[in-house]
């Protein structure tokens, strides 16, 4: 006299499996099993996401040590070495004076070519 309502939902992609019989219903637990199957997928696809974030944002961020440089000012020579992007010009008093369109066009450049890359478009 026993009735079977329990029920076992298998995600084929991911293969996740989620098992439900806390309901005294088949639909009850139906319902309630897709509802944690919907979680567990969210969860895994914003653990991916938020990995994906901190990675990039680790590769941006140096380790502080003096290897790590961003950009070298060599007064004597009047020279300027962006060392991400490998850009070097050689009028460094007029960056310092504020005439820093060519870096920020450089930057700009780099990073769309970057983004380019990722999405693999180029």
């Amino acid at each position: 006299n026993k009735v079977e309502t329990k029920v076992q939902l298998t995600h084929k992609p991911s293969g996740i499996v989620v098992v439900c019989q806390v309901e005294r219903s088949q639909l009850g637990n139906k319902e309630r099993a897709m509802t944690m199957l919907r979680t567990k997928l969210y969860d895994r696809e914003l653990e991916k996401h938020l990995s994906a974030i901190a990675s990039k944002r680790k590769t941006m961020v140096s380790s502080g040590d003096r290897s790590a440089k961003i950009r070298t000012y060599n007064f004597p020579q009047s020279r300027l070495t962006d060392h991400r992007i490998g850009l070097t010009l050689y009028n460094l008093d007029a960056v310092m004076n504020g005439d820093i369109e060519e870096i920020i066009e450089q930057l700009q450049l780099a990073e769309n070519a970057e983004k380019m890359k990722g999405e693999g478009i180029v």
